[in-house]
């Protein structure tokens, strides 16, 4: 028997999600006596002159049946002799958008109907947009309605043109269509004589086989702490649900963001002592010593996550109210709740055509890629690399109503340890961050001073500060770090790539080196002297050198303070 499939239903408006799903509780004999009586009794005063209308056995508030439309989210949980499910369906309603966003963030696969009348319409655009947006990667289109069309192949092709132009667009991981009729049964719980021409599955057959486990297995081990248990002055634990990898008493963790180590002492699963948990288990765990942690850190091993001062996310606006760049907000993200500022708006999605657009503001139900920066350095990645840190919700900070929902999609400004300089990173490459030293004239000690204010790491499609007290650089160069024998390449003030110093070709851009200094090459020949002069100078006086190759004052100066 499959595992459990936790999926839902999704479209424009009447495009037959609630009946979709009806029939299928319906079929499979999934209702109790009383539920059919009750369905049958209530159809007769509907609208599809006494026959079963399946949808009602969704749409429960009475809203819904005097509108013939879902508002809520209805979830059923049902199991047939292959598999057991939970489904969602959802609204199609424009202005329930939210409502249906709700239900697609528990989802593992998305049924998404589409109208054979009326074909690919613009909600069919957007839940398909938003299902990939909070990390569906399983699709299947249901064609509805095929009853309506004369069960006809001819239209079946043409909106199946549509439907892979559709997932081409937004590169859906895997996508399968069916034609079906929700209410007539066709193609729904077993194959329909009325469209012989079509040589796939039904669409429960489907659902009972597709298997959706082989989705990207997050690296490492974290548990965002939810709770800090401290029954007496003996014990004191950190209690969460581990998100991914596993466990063992005698690991070594950190603990971000304080990014102190320690040594796992015990695991309680409930009451009970245990060696080692996994991932989905909910647990207590104790260290061998005192570290800083509270609700909203989080315990890892063998993983890079950080901690950063600013993100990049797609967000899904919810508001009545515009998102405007500048407004402050809470976000909820993992077991941490922090104020964060939209500090720009880098475009809208325009949901037809997908077009990025340059705007200011965003208005309900509408897609966008923003910048939020944070009060305080907080645990966060990507959400392709680790969902649960990769996930956000924005909260009006005077309603307290959820604003927008969204998903990581760029760090910066990661937070490192107290110690540390900036660096730049790439795997195991390292290279020193030294030309964000500051270089000022101390009037009491008559000296030249450093100071190093700048101390995250960065890594590829990282943005940098190229504007400091002391220092101006292009927002286009190149870094050479002779030391570290690493390059780094600056493309519009976002690095575009870290390589090792002898695989570095000249990108007809500013050079400098790892203290900001310009380096005087203009071409892969002259950068390959510059490197073997340098492992020469190594060993012996390195002023010629340095005089040769280098010039201070091209990006630097000397500040008096």
């Amino acid at each position: 028997m499959k595992g459990l499939l936790k999926f839902i239903t999704c479209g424009s408006v009447d495009d037959g999600k609630s009946t979709l799903i009806g029939h299928i509780l319906y079929d499979s004999k999934l209702l109790y006596a009383d539920q059919e009586k009750a369905l049958e009794l209530d159809s007769k005063v509907g609208s599809r002159s006494g026959k079963i209308d399946y949808s009602l056995l969704l749409d429960g508030l009475m809203a819904e049946r005097e509108q013939g439309i879902t508002i809520d989210v209805a979830y059923r949980y049902f199991t047939t002799d292959n598999r057991s499910f939970i489904v969602a369906d959802t609204p199609g309603h424009e202005e329930y958008t939210r409502n249906m966003a709700v239900g697609a963030s528990f989802a593992d696969l998305s049924v998404i109907l589409v109208d054979a009348s009326q074909g690919v319409l613009v909600q069919t655009r957007r839940h398909a947009r938003i299902c990939k947006l909070m990390g569906i990667r399983y699709f299947v289109f249901a064609v509805n309605k095929m009853d309506l069309v004369g069960y006809g192949q001819e239209r079946f092709e043409e909106i199946l043109k549509q439907i892979n132009e559709l997932a081409s667009e937004l590169s859906l991981h895997s996508v399968y269509v069916i034609p079906l009729s929700a209410t007539e049964g066709d193609n729904v719980t077993v194959k329909s004589t009325n469209i012989a021409w079509y040589q796939g599955k039904a669409l429960l057959d489907y659902l009972e086989t597709i298997d959706v486990d082989d989705a990207q297995t997050e690296t490492g081990f974290y548990l965002p702490v939810q709770r800090v248990c401290r029954p007496d002055r003996t014990f004191r634990g950190f209690q969460g649900q581990i998100e991914a990898g596993a466990i063992r008493v005698g690991d070594t963790i950190i603990s971000l963001p304080s990014n102190e180590k320690a040594t796992v002492k015990g695991i309680l699963r409930g009451d009970k002592d245990v060696e080692d948990a996994r991932v989905g288990e909910p647990v207590t765990i104790s260290l061998d010593r005192e570290v800083d942690v509270s609700r909203g850190c989080v315990l890892a091993k063998d993983t890079d996550i950080g901690s950063y001062k600013k993100i990049r996310a797609s967000l899904l606006w919810m508001d009545d109210e515009p998102l405007s760049h500048g407004k402050d907000y809470l976000v909820k993200l993992g077991t941490k709740t922090i104020p964060g500022i939209i500090n720009k708006i880098d475009y809208s999605v325009d949901i037809n055509s997908g077009k990025h657009v340059n705007s200011d503001v965003l208005e309900k139900n509408g897609i966008a890629v923003v910048e939020i920066v944070f009060a305080e350095a907080i645990v966060v990645d990507l959400f392709e690399k680790h969902k649960t840190l990769g996930e956000l919700i924005l909260i009006d900070r005077v309603t307290h109503a959820t604003s927008a929902c969204g998903v990581v999609e760029g760090l910066f400004e990661r937070q490192v340890a107290a110690g540390e300089k900036a660096e730049f990173v790439q795997g195991e490459r390292h290279g020193r961050g030294e030309i964000f030293e500051e270089f000022f004239y101390d009037t009491a000690t008559l000296s030249v001073v450093k100071q190093q204010p700048v101390k995250q790491h960065y890594t590829v499609g990282d943005e940098i500060p190229t504007v400091g007290e002391s220092y101006r650089y292009p927002d286009d160069f190149d870094i050479i770090i002779l030391r570290d024998s690493t390059a780094v390449k600056v493309r519009g003030k976002r690095i575009v790539e870290i390589t090792a110093a002898d695989q570095y070709r000249y990108g007809n851009v500013p050079v400098i080196n790892g203290r900001g200094f310009e380096i005087k090459v203009h071409s892969d020949e002259e950068v390959r002297q510059l490197l073997i002069e340098y492992d020469d100078a190594k060993d012996n006086a390195c002023e010629a050198f340095f005089k040769k190759w280098s010039r201070f004052d091209t990006y630097r100066k000397v500040v008096i303070h």
